[in-house]
Parts: C-alpha cells; structure tokens; sequence
C-alpha cells in the first residue's frame, strides 16, 4: 500500500521554493508508455513573473486586475426620512368603490379618479372597484402614500399612476394586503398617447417600501415601472406581467424586502444607455425571485448583486429550445456584471451571466444551470472569490481574457469548461438567423489571437466533454489548483492553447483523450508530465504517480474514459525519477479526482520517467 500525507488542494497548491523539472524519458511497458513531450534539450529557463498576464490585464503581488472601462454607477434617490412621518399630518383617503372620500384640499376626486396634487403624507384605505389613483404635484417637496389595505381596478388605464412630482414614496402599511389591477387593453386620450404603461406607473423618482404585502397584476404590459430611478427597501411585493415586470428607466436598486415576479418579457430591467452613470440594476439586500420568458435581469450599462438572496428562471430554463433572436438571459449587464456577495440560483435559456464587456466575481455563492454558455464576458472575465457551481452548461466560463486569483470554482460543460476567445458573440441565433440544432446558438469567435486565460489561485474543478482549458491563445498558471476530467474523444482535449502555457505555480491536474494532449510550455519555471497510455482507459481508473523512493505525487481518479493525463505540481523536482501506475484502488478525500489524505494501493506500473531540466511541453495544436 502507497500512502499518500494528508492534504488539502490549497495546501498542494502552496508556494514552494523548487527548481525547474520536466519528465523526459520513459520505461517501455507492454500496458502503456509515458511521455513528457519533446524538449529541445537546452537547459536554459525563463523565469515567469507571479502574476504575469497579457495585454488586457495587469498583475500586482500574484494577482491581476482586468482593464475594462466601466462607468461609476450614478447615486439613488433613496434618502434618510423617506419612509418616516408626522402622525397628525397625515391626509386620510378612503376608496369607496366607485368614488372616494377625503376632508383636504389636496386630494380631488371626480367620479372614480382620485388625484393627489401636493407633497405630503397620504393614507389610502378601501376600494375603487373601476378607478385610478393618480399623483399630479408639482411642489418640490416628496408625496408619501402609504398603502393601508387598497384594491384598486381599472378597465380603462392604469389604477396608480405618477404623472408629476420630484419624488414619491409608496410605503405598505404593515401587516396589509394591497392590490392593483389594470386591464389587457389601454383606454388613451388619442393617438399619440402612450403613458402610462404599467399597472404601477411613475414618471418621477419612485420609492416602495413598508412592511405590507402588494400584489400588481399588469395585464396590459409592465407591472411596475418608473421613467426615472425606482427603489425597492421593503415590503412583500408580488408582480405578474404580460410584458417586463419592474422596469427603473435610470436605475432599479432593490436594498431589501420580498420581490418575486413572473414575466413575460423581462423580470427586472433599467434602460438608459444614453446617460452616463445610468442604466443599472443592482440587488443589494432582500429576496429577490424572478421568472421571465426573456432576460431575468437586463441592464443597460451595469448589472450588480451585492447581498441579496436571487432565484432566476429565464427562458423556461436550461432544458428549454430558444428559437429565432430571443434573449433569455439570467442576469445581462451590457456594460458589466458584478456579483460581489448574496447568493444566486440561476437556471436559464441562454446565457447565465452574460456582458458584452466585463464580469467580474469577487464573492458571493453562484449556482447555475445554463442551456448556454454559464458566464460569459466578451471583453474580460474575472474570479476574485466566490464559489461558483456549474451543474449544466455549454461553455462553463468564456471571455477573451479570463482571469481567476481566487474563489472555488465546480462546472460542467457539454463544450469547453474554459474557454478565452473573441469575436462576435453569437448567442441568439446561427448565421442568417435559424436556431442551431438542439436549440444552441453557438458563439461566433476567432480561431486564434492575443486571448488570455490566467489563474493566480483558486480551486477550478472542470467536468467538459469538448476542451478543459481551451485558450485561442495564451495560459498564465502562477497558482491555484486546477483539475480537468476531459474529453474521451480525440478531437479536443483537456489542455488546448494555441501561443503558450506558462506555468510557474499552483496544481495541474489534467486527464483526457491523447489525440490533443498538450501539457505546459518546455520553457515554463514550473515542471510538468505528460502521461499517455497505450490504449484508452475505462472510467474510474486510478492513475498513482510517485518518486523513485516511494513518495506519492498525485493520485487521481477519471470519471470518464481517458488516455492521457497531464500533471504539474510544485513538488516536481529536477533529475528524478517518478513511477507510474494505473488501474488499482485509493482511499481518501476525493475532491475532482484528485485524492487527498488516503493511500492508493495495486494497479500495474506502465512507466518511469525521469525529469530533466526544462519543463515539458506536449504536441503543440491550434486552440479552437
């Protein structure tokens, strides 16, 4: 029996001080051969800088930081004193079915309209069974409506509307039920009217908050929706919507409360693009349920989840077939998506997360099901910290520079599990606009170019049936530890880059088909072992490398057929030997088929391989 020391994949992944190793040679077996690649057989090095990264990014102390332009999100109208007022000043409104009641001046009824025309505290209580509440004030001072149990229809337009004011703040009265209601089709004053639009309409900034429930059904289009910012605090907040269910123009900021929404067209969305500082969504605090039969969050310029607890179902989820251009996104931010802490459960369509500039990951719990790509960043795709759980996607992670320092990272993928390209994004439709067979718009990129991946630290546990690793250009591996269960087939693998792959730190752990097999470039300061067998081996199969002496390298176990494996660990060594054996038994922590704290014991010795002094590279293969 091998006894291999306990051990945590960080603590196999920590710095060392080592020299360069590479195996080199091999011992001829009737079950196998094991190969390191070919050498040059120079003994020069290169010396590869902590960090190092390409031109889209830049490293300081081991870790890089992405450079993409992304603007400064604007400040919200949420401000202290908001939701707080004077008892004996507020104005009390009752809804009396078809008409309403109010002793101040302020408040105009006529028929089933009732109008709100100055800054003040509201209290509305009862029923308008066909009428509207509107809020027409031109002070500068806010209007407050607190909610105290109201259900109001309308047949003709929408029953609470903002038409003026600089802010109003709706606040739902603890332990109430309140309802709106608007109709499927819109009664307009003419032709070129077409606002309101929601069942819950603002044109000024717009503010829910409270400890009440509120139900909106918009049968017409949006639920709720402001042509300015819209801020969420509190409350129970139910929306149904034919069309997008709460729509900010400028911004939707939800800091705390209980939204869920089911839409037709997008969940959550804010779009001006044309101002700066505008155009976001951010989730910051409370419980945030979404289930749209488009994006679950679109953002204009910036998308953002920072503390709150978010379930989104897009498109009908991951086992659902997109036809034509439709997008069905988890979260869309344009400009960039951020997750910075809260926890997500994403099951969609299309893309999971997906910006047409940049992602970044710096915390958080991430977990997705995806029909498509799971993250996907057409300029920069950054993990600082976080753990991320892919359980179903095309491509795992995809950017033209994917970046990860940090966080725990577990996905499966269907293609690639890494994947750094550029070009057009093809999500939405194949070539002239007919969905690709199996309902998958495949991306559109560039065979090869200046596309990076770089991994500083982290845990990266990948599962992919096309390429584990696959850079359309160049690998940075200066820590972390990264394990590969690849392809069977021979047409990828689970190493494929197409520059080079510097590898001066971390674990690599590797296993796949051989016709693609590749390991770290022979220059890297960090040596590598490129193992291929004879013939394939069944899924299951432990692979036990060890030194001369006995002491164990790496135990792992493929869950799938394989035939090559390629292993880099600080702990190889210059001008020693390592022995390899398959087939056999090991116990232990299995954490992505690499074993810790056990031992291995039987299988059958196939090689021995001697390192040399620069490290091993395997056949070099167009990334793709």
């Amino acid at each position: 029996m091998r006894r291999f020391q306990p051990a945590t994949l960080a603590a196999l992944a920590a710095a060392i001080s080592i020299l360069t190793a590479a195996a080199c040679s091999d011992s001829g077996s009737s079950t196998g051969t094991a190969m390191a690649g070919t050498t040059s057989g120079a003994t020069s090095t290169a010396t590869a800088a902590s960090g190092e990264v390409k031109t889209t990014a830049t490293a300081t102390a081991g870790a890089a930081t992405t450079s993409v332009a992304v603007a400064t999100n604007a400040a919200d109208h949420d401000a202290a004193g908001d939701t707080t007022w004077n008892e004996p000043e507020v104005v009390e409104v009752v809804l009396q079915g078809t008409t309403a009641n109010s002793s101040s001046s302020a408040v105009k009824v006529n028929g089933s309209t009732v109008t709100i025309t100055k800054a003040g505290t509201y209290r509305l209580t009862g029923t308008l069974t066909n009428g509207q509440v509107l809020v027409d004030s031109a002070d500068d001072g806010t209007v407050k409506v607190i909610l105290n149990g109201v259900n109001i229809t309308s047949t003709t337009n929408a029953p609470f509307a903002v038409t003026d004011a600089k802010k109003v703040v709706v606040i739902l009265a603890k332990g109430t039920q309140n309802t709106l209601t608007d109709p499927a089709k819109y009664v307009y004053a003419d032709a070129t009217t077409d606002e309101p639009n929601a069942t819950l309409f603002s044109k000024a900034d717009l503010t829910i908050a409270g400890e009440g429930n509120l139900t909106v059904k918009a049968n017409f289009n949006d639920g709720i929706a402001s042509k300015d910012g819209l801020v969420i605090t509190g409350g129970t907040i139910s929306v149904e919507a034919v069309d997008d269910g709460v729509r900010g123009k400028d911004y939707l900021v939800v800091k705390g409360g209980t939204l869920a929404v089911k839409a037709g067209g997008d969940g959550l969305k804010a779009d001006n693009e044309e101002e700066a500082g505008l155009g976001f969504v951010t989730l910051g605090g409370g419980t945030v349920s979404v289930t749209a039969g488009g994006d679950g969050i679109d953002a204009a310029t910036n998308a953002a989840v920072t503390g709150a607890a978010v379930t989104i179902i897009s498109g009908g989820g991951s086992g659902t077939k997109l036809s034509g251009d439709l997008s069905a996104k988890a979260i869309k931010g344009n400009a960039a998506v951020t997750v910075s802490g809260g926890t997500l459960k994403l099951d969609a369509a299309d893309d999971a997360i997906h910006s047409n500039n940049a992602v970044t990951v710096s915390g958080g719990t991430i977990a997705i099901a995806t029909g498509d790509d799971a993250i996907h960043a057409d300029t920069a795709l950054t993990v600082n910290a976080g753990t991320i759980d892919i359980t179903k996607s095309y491509e795992g992670l995809e950017s033209a520079a994917i970046t990860v320092n940090g966080g725990d990272i577990t996905l499966v993928a269907s293609d690639d599990g890494l994947n750094a390209a550029g070009g057009a994004d093809g999500s939405g439709t194949l070539p002239g606009g007919a969905p690709a067979t199996g309902g998958r718009r495949p991306d559109q990129f560039a065979a090869a170019g200046n596309f990076t991946i770089t991994i500083n630290g982290g845990t990266i546990l990948v599962n992919a049936d096309g390429d584990g690793v696959d850079a359309n250009g160049s690998v940075t591996m200066t820590g972390g530890t990264v394990l590969v269960q690849g392809p069977s087939a021979n047409g990828n693998g689970a190493i494929d880059y197409d520059g080079t792959f510097m590898m001066s730190g971390g674990v690599l752990v590797a296993a796949g088909s051989a016709g693609m097999a590749q390991a770290p470039t022979t220059t890297s300061t960090q040596g590598s072992l490129l193992v291929r067998l004879a013939s394939a081996q069944k899924a299951g199969t432990v692979v036990h490398i060890q030194a001369a002496d006995g002491t164990p390298l790496v135990t792992f176990q493929a869950n799938k057929a394989f035939q090559a494996l390629t292993v880099s660990t600080p702990a190889i060594v210059k001008d020693a030997s390592y022995d390899v054996f398959v087939g056999g038994s090991a116990t232990g922590t299995n954490r992505g088929g690499l074993y810790t704290g056990g031992a291995s014991s039987g299988g059958t010795k196939v090689a021995t391989v001697t390192t040399a002094s620069a490290a091993s590279g395997g056949p070099t293969m167009p990334g793709r």
